[in-house]
């Protein structure tokens, strides 16, 4: 089930590229730009990854948090953070619970091929937990751009 805006966002709780239990409480107080990604060290994956990294300060400066989102374990996520010096927290999701509840798991089509993937999306959600704006089936190179637009 995809998102809307006006929507309650769905509390969420995983573990970040350190290892430490992280949850939708950590970010009640600020404005959170939730980016879900298919696999860390891919090309587009990479692409979107140092496209928000080189657009955080503004972001910041608008209020708000940025926090990426795959099913890759933290020790990936940990090499890539540090690999790319991404400035924000990358989620574990190897279950596809967060990525579920916001819509961003489900049937992709690639090829002819149908599959259960993971769908490149990005969800923003203000300070009262109500999500603002959602991008679903979004393409790696120029999204950080688009979504900066949109929001600032």
């Amino acid at each position: 089930m995809r998102l809307e805006a006006g929507q309650q966002a769905p509390p969420f709780d995983g573990v970040d590229h350190n290892g430490v239990e992280v949850s939708s409480v950590d970010f009640a107080e600020q404005n959170l730009l939730m980016y879900f990604y298919p696999k860390a060290f891919t090309p587009g994956c990479t692409t979107e990854a140092c496209d928000f990294r080189d657009r955080y300060e503004a972001f910041g400066t608008a209020g708000y948090a940025i926090v990426g989102v795959s099913p890759d374990q933290p020790d990936k996520l940990a090499r890539f953070h540090d690999e790319y010096d991404l400035p924000f927290s990358l989620i574990s999701d190897p279950d596809h619970a967060i990525a579920t509840a916001f819509g961003a798991w489900g049937l992709k089509k690639n090829y002819g091929r149908e599959y259960e993937g993971l769908i490149r999306s990005t969800i923003a959600i203000d300070t009262d937990g109500v999500v603002t704006a959602v991008w679903y089936n979004v393409k790696a190179k120029g999204h950080a751009d688009r979504i900066e637009r949109s929001v600032l």
